[in-house]
């Protein structure tokens, strides 16, 4: 019997993941490991071949599965982190990104998988103006860069212990999709309303991934019998975040001018309109974090997946389309 082991699985790229996995018959039983039940996973929570199980990866992981497995054809999943970027303070992401990869590395020796799969970021990588692709140089300028840098070397050392053992490493760009509440969605509801401002003209390249290709590529690697892969997911090509505005404001036929601003200044209406939200106790979504890194390049390469064939489905536009047959009310 295989068996899949998915900690933080209940969260948004896990509930992708728990879906594909269960259409294609991957494994006999699927144990989902989180701190609760996310609203994502509503739709899978009857399935009889899922187990849930409340746990925090940042202690000692205990628990026993429920019959013989294979210890060679199941596998681990580390999709648990602290990664919203602002929202935490500093100390959090190491308290939870790195106790969480060393205890969840315990937990695969003392089970005895064979097989590890960590989904990093492309936080590592830093700011730069040129593209990068997995032989690129690490430069992680922010604690939650740093803390996944960290725990990809963790989960590299467990892979050395054995001769047996694989890993596979993701460094997922943005990924967007039905029913996520992040930046792309949040362009396309300004899009909408015309409150949408590029900054500096939108001609930094943001890379981007679909959540639906995201989840191929993770089939894609596991079918590779090799010990270590780590790979960026990004779609390709990838495009300026200029073109991204006009290739959905024609597939969602928006109409609505788009503002051009330079970041510096955003970043500095930003500032005051977070400082007056606080005054009245209430949250707004404009940070001045949120508004400089939308002026940061991600100019991410999947250069892996490149080289070995690797299917890419949702450009921009396709993702667009496939999103509207998924959630259409996420467009209303």
């Amino acid at each position: 019997m295989k068996i899949a082991i998915i900690f933080g699985g209940a969260g948004y790229i896990g509930s992708f993941l728990i879906e594909k996995l269960l259409e294609e018959k991957v494994f006999s039983k699927i144990y989902v490991y989180d701190l609760n039940l996310n609203p994502f996973l509503c739709d899978l929570k009857d399935d009889d071949n899922i187990n849930y199980l409340v746990g925090d990866v940042r202690n000692k992981i205990k628990f026993d599965v429920e019959a013989e497995f294979d210890k060679e054809k199941s596998w681990i999943f580390n999709l648990a982190a602290v990664h919203r970027e602002p929202g935490h303070e500093f100390k959090e992401y190491f308290d939870t990104n790195i106790p969480g990869a060393e205890n969840i590395n315990e937990f695969a020796r003392t089970s005895g998988i064979k097989n590890l799969f960590f989904t990093s970021s492309i936080a590592p990588y830093g700011r730069s103006l040129d593209q990068r692709n997995e032989n690129s140089m690490l430069y992680p300028e922010t604690a939650y860069g740093i803390s996944k840098g960290l725990a990809e070397k963790i989960h590299q050392l467990w892979l050395k212990e054995d001769d047996s053992r694989r890993l596979i490493i993701v460094r997922p760009s943005v990924i967007f999709g039905p029913n996520d509440p992040g930046n792309v969605y949040r362009m396309i509801k300004s899009l909408k309303k015309g409150t949408f401002v590029l900054p500096d003209g939108g001609k930094v390249v943001k890379g981007y991934g679909y959540v639906y290709g995201l989840v191929d590529s993770f089939l894609f690697t596991m079918n590779r019998k090799v010990p270590l892969i780590i790979y960026n997911y990004a779609e390709n090509p990838v495009v300026p975040l200029n073109e991204m505005v006009e290739i959905a404001k024609d597939e969602l036929g928006y109409k609505k001018p788009t503002i051009k601003m330079s970041v510096k200044l955003l970043s500095f209406i930003a500032f005051f309109i977070q400082f007056g939200f606080k005054l009245i106790g209430k949250k707004s979504d404009i940070h001045p974090v949120r508004v400089r890194k939308a002026g940061f390049p991600t100019n991410i390469k999947p250069q892996y997946l490149i080289e070995n064939d690797f299917e890419f489905k949702y450009d921009f536009r396709s993702a667009l389309k496939h999103w509207k047959t998924i959630t259409p009310k996420d467009f209303n």
